[in-house]
C-alpha cells in the first residue's frame, strides 16, 4: 500500500512530528476503537486513555489530515450557533446545559498542551472584528450574553482601541476575548497523538475503515484487517465518505480556504498585529487570521458548498488580505491549501448513538477546534456512564438538507448568498 500524505500546507512543512504510523494489517481486540484521529478522535482516544481504556485509533490517512490539521489554529468559544439560539429554539434547559459548556473545550486544549509538553505555539487572546455597526451591536449582545453564563475575560473595543490591535481601517470595533487565542493546529493534534501513544494507546495510519459491524461487541473492519471493540467512537466527520449512511445524510462537507505568507519582519508584523492576538471578523463568511510562530501572515475565509476544491487559492484568498492590510501588496504567498468541514442544517453539532455502544460527533460547523475537544471528554464520560452532558447535545434534533444530496449545495449557496449581501450592507 502506498504511503498518504499531508496537503501541502504551512502546517505540513512545519509539522514536528513526521513519522508515519503502520497500517492495520491483522485482526485485533481493543476496549474501544476511535475512527479518524483529527480533534474529535485525538480528544475521545486521549481522554478514555486516560481513564485506562485500552483503545485503537484508525486513521484512513494521515493524523490531522482533514479539518484537524488545516484549519485557521483559532480558539473560539461557543458554538457555531450561540447559546441564545439554543435557547430560543430548543428550551432554557438545554441552552443553560449547552451553556456551562460552552467554554470547556478550551480548558481542554489548554490543559493537553500543558499536562503533555505539546509545543504548538499556543499563544492568548482572540478578537471578534466588527464590519459595521450593526455587527458590533451584536458583538455587545454577545459580551452580555457569554458574561451570563459566566464567561468574563471580555473587553469591548472602540473604532479607535481596535487599531492598537489590528493595523486595519477596516473595523467599527471590536470584542477581545482574553482567553481566546491560536496555535500550531496540526502540531497540537500530533501531540495529542503522542500523548497517547505515551499512555499505551496504538494509532494506524493509512487504515481507512470500509464497514462496521454492529454487535454486543462491535467489529470495524479495514481493507487488510479488523479491531473488534466493546464501543466504536465515530469520528471522520467530513472526510466519512459515506461510512455511516444514516450520517452523511444529515451534513454537508464545505471548503475554506487558507493561505499563508513569506516570514515578514519584526517591523510588519507589529505593524499588522502588535498585541499578536488572532482575528476573526463577524461575516456570515468571515475571514480569519492570525501570525504564525515564524512571523507569516495566516489568512483564510470564503466557503465553498459541496467540498468543491477551487482551482486558484491563492487567487481567491490574496484580494481578502489586501482589502484588510494593503501594505501586504508584492508580499509572497508561500503556501495556499483548502481543507473540509462538515456544515449541519441548524448549524449545530451533532452527537449521538448507533445501537447502543457506537458513538459519533460531527458537524461543529466551523468552530469544532473548541468544540471536538469538548465532545471527546463528553464521549468519554458517555462510556464510562455517565452521559448526562452527552445525551444533551444528542437531544438536539438533526435535520437532513431539504432537497436531498441534489438541492442542499445549490439551496446552501443561496442562503449564504442572502447573509452575505446583508454584511454587505450593514443590514
Amino acid at each position: 500500500m502506498s504511503q498518504s500524505s499531508h496537503t501541502t500546507s504551512y502546517y505540513a512543512a512545519s509539522a514536528n512530528d513526521k513519522v508515519q504510523r503502520p497500517s492495520l494489517n491483522q485482526d485485533i481486540s481493543s476496549d474501544i476503537c476511535v475512527i479518524g484521529a483529527g480533534f474529535t478522535g485525538m480528544s475521545s482516544a486521549l481522554h478514555l486513555a486516560e481513564q485506562g481504556f485500552s483503545v485503537t485509533v484508525l486513521e484512513g490517512t494521515r493524523i490531522g489530515f482533514g479539518a484537524s490539521g488545516r484549519n485557521g489554529g483559532q480558539i473560539v468559544h461557543s458554538y457555531s450557533r450561540d447559546v441564545d439560539f439554543i435557547e430560543k429554539h430548543y428550551g432554557k434547559n438545554t441552552g443553560q446545559e449547552m451553556g456551562k459548556m460552552a467554554f470547556e473545550g478550551a480548558k481542554v486544549i489548554r490543559r493537553f498542551v500543558k499536562d503533555y509538553s505539546i509545543d504548538c505555539d499556543l499563544k492568548d487572546g482572540g478578537i471578534f472584528a466588527a464590519c459595521n455597526p450593526k455587527q458590533m451591536r451584536d458583538l455587545e449582545g454577545k459580551k452580555k450574553l457569554w458574561e451570563s453564563h459566566g464567561h468574563r475575560d471580555l473587553e469591548l473595543l472602540s473604532a479607535t482601541d481596535v487599531q492598537n490591535y489590528i493595523g486595519s481601517d477596516r473595523y467599527t470595533g471590536a470584542l477581545l476575548d482574553k482567553s481566546g487565542g491560536h496555535f500550531h493546529p496540526l502540531n497540537l493534534v500530533l501531540g495529542e497523538a503522542a500523548a497517547f501513544e505515551g499512555l499505551g494507546g496504538v494509532i494506524y495510519e493509512d487504515s481507512k475503515v470500509i464497514g462496521i459491524e454492529e454487535g454486543e461487541r462491535a467489529v470495524v473492519r479495514t481493507e487488510n484487517g479488523s479491531v473488534t471493540a466493546n464501543y466504536v467512537v465515530v469520528a471522520g466527520n467530513a472526510y466519512l465518505e459515506g461510512l455511516v449512511p444514516k450520517l452523511q445524510a444529515k451534513a454537508m462537507p464545505c471548503g475554506t480556504q487558507v493561505i499563508t505568507t513569506e516570514p515578514l519582519s519584526q517591523a510588519q508584523q507589529d505593524a499588522l498585529l502588535p498585541n499578536g492576538q488572532c482575528v476573526e471578523d463577524c461575516n456570515y463568511l468571515l475571514d480569519y487570521y492570525r501570525l504564525s510562530g515564524d512571523g507569516r501572515l495566516i489568512y483564510g475565509g470564503g466557503v465553498t458548498y459541496g467540498a468543491r476544491e477551487p482551482d486558484k487559492i491563492e487567487a481567491l484568498i490574496t484580494p481578502k488580505m489586501l482589502k484588510t492590510f494593503p501594505e501586504l501588496e508584492g508580499v509572497r504567498v508561500d503556501f495556499a491549501w483548502t481543507g473540509n468541514f462538515l456544515l449541519t442544517l441548524m448549524r449545530l453539532p451533532q452527537l449521538g448513538r448507533i445501537g447502543s455502544n457506537i458513538y459519533y460527533a460531527q458537524g461543529y460547523s466551523g468552530h469544532g477546534v473548541t468544540c471536538s475537544h469538548l465532545a471527546g471528554k463528553v464521549i468519554c464520560d458517555a462510556i464510562q456512564g455517565d452521559a448526562k452532558r452527552f445525551d444533551v447535545f444528542a437531544g438536539l434534533p438533526q435535520y437532513p438538507f431539504p432537497g436531498g444530496q441534489a438541492l442542499r449545495i445549490p439551496y446552501t449557496a443561496m442562503g449564504a448568498w442572502y447573509y452575505n449581501l446583508r454584511d454587505k450592507l450593514g443590514i
